[in-house]
């Protein structure tokens, strides 16, 4: 059983980015950044940089759980963040021990696509993560192409094929749903809707010109988890998520990683240097 801690630990379940910038590679950094400590479960591995995904190696279900019990049985989780989980029997799993466990919170980033295109989530595995783990879920994240693969509507191409959605996305179950807007490209902001039971809240930014977004779902998605974790309610730590991962994508020029979709620059804020 585990100690009670005052510390805000968040536990990222997602797949490894072997580039660094995505995944729970991204997870750790940005509950790290936002104020968290961060554990993670690591459901596959992947072969992938900044020009597109290789390889995945999905982890057996019965060492993904192996892992979960490790975290839970020792560490204070106040919230958990899922991200990449390939394939229907690690979703089985994954939502087995969170119904076991009972987090406080859970962040469901409904990873399908890479932000290079690649397909990241077996078609198959998809009506089990809406019947298994959304309705689990305190808010879901999806971008408007996983939105389109959850519901069965057509690709939004404005914000009011957007506001379309709503309904079939409260259908999914989930305490609220994060559509993100970020596809709109022809949009000079970026918005996106937090829709919640019976609210839908607007939140739009100037839209940031780069191609350094590796990695922006995952992030925002930890991030609302880590604020979560540290006790902010709900639309409150979407709002810092939003704002946090904005700041990420504005500084994420002053790195120089690879040469495809650069991370976003998850420590924009400081580190420390040694004298």
């Amino acid at each position: 059983m585990a100690v009670p801690s005052k510390t805000p630990i968040t536990l990222s379940i997602a797949g490894s980015d072997s580039g660094g910038g995505a995944g729970i590679q991204a997870d750790i950094k940005a509950i790290s950044a936002t104020g968290g400590y961060a554990c993670s479960v690591i459901t596959a591995l992947t072969a992938q940089n900044t020009l597109g995904v290789s390889g995945i190696y999905p982890v057996d279900p019965s060492f993904v759980e192996q892992q979960l019990d490790a975290v839970f049985c020792d560490l204070d989780v106040k919230a958990v963040k899922v991200g990449m989980l390939s394939d229907a029997n690690i979703i089985r799993s994954v939502a087995a021990k969170l119904h076991e466990y009972k987090p406080q919170f859970l962040v469901v980033d409904p990873v399908m696509v890479a932000t290079s295109g690649d397909l990241l989530l077996q078609e198959e595995a998809i009506s089990t993560l809406k019947t298994e783990l959304l309705p689990m879920a305190d808010v879901i994240t999806p971008n408007l192409p996983e939105a389109t693969a959850l519901t069965g509507a057509e690709l939004p191409k404005t914000e009011q094929e957007m506001n379309a959605m709503i309904t079939a996305l409260r259908e999914l179950g989930s305490r609220s749903v994060l559509l993100k807007g970020g596809h709109l490209e022809q949009d000079e902001n970026s918005t996106d809707l937090l829709i919640l039971a019976d609210d839908v809240i607007r939140l739009s930014t100037p839209r940031i010109n780069t191609q350094n977004t590796h990695g922006t779902g995952c992030t925002l998605s930890s991030a609302t988890a880590s604020y979560l974790a540290q006790g902010h309610e709900l639309t409150e730590a979407v709002k810092n998520a939003k704002t946090y991962i904005t700041q990420a994508i504005i500084h994420a020029s002053d790195l120089e990683i690879g040469s495809g979709h650069g991370p976003v620059h998850h420590f924009f804020a400081g580190h420390f240097k040694a004298e």
